[in-house]
């Protein structure tokens, strides 16, 4: 029997025409399942937009609701209602502040850490390296 044969080149032939054809089903699959996956992301994605959106839309919507129930004629009403027997306050009473709330907050806040003394009236510790520690 010879190797090298017109049969042996066939079937040479057709296991490689088998192997390619494997060889392209498994890519084309992997592709589809490839395309399934950013469909169901995509889809997951959308869905969470959407939710986001609609948190956003409620939050908005309870924004204008406390902004309406902040408004002097609606505190007026609601003192009214519920007898409340709330004075609204004298001007000498409002103190206007012109600088930023936020800042203003912040640097009472870091006030001690800037400065040499606590706030609070305790003694400062400093560490020495031989060990032991004291208060001033």
């Amino acid at each position: 029997m010879r190797p090298f044969g017109n049969r042996a080149f066939v079937n040479q032939l057709l296991v490689y025409t088998l192997v390619m054809i494997s060889l392209t089903g498994s890519i084309g699959l992997g592709t589809v399942w490839l395309r399934h996956q950013i469909s169901v992301t995509a889809n997951a994605t959308r869905e969470l937009e959407a939710s986001v959106a609609a948190v956003e839309r409620s939050m908005a919507e309870t924004t204008i609701r406390v902004a309406a129930e902040e408004t002097l004629e609606a505190l007026t009403r609601r003192n009214a209602e519920w007898r409340l027997g709330l004075m609204p306050p004298l001007e000498e009473q409002v103190h206007r502040v012109t600088i930023s709330p936020e800042r203003r907050l912040a640097a009472l806040r870091n006030q001690e850490v800037f400065s040499d003394r606590p706030a609070d009236g305790s003694g400062v510790v400093v560490f020495r390296l031989e060990g032991g520690a004291e208060r001033r």
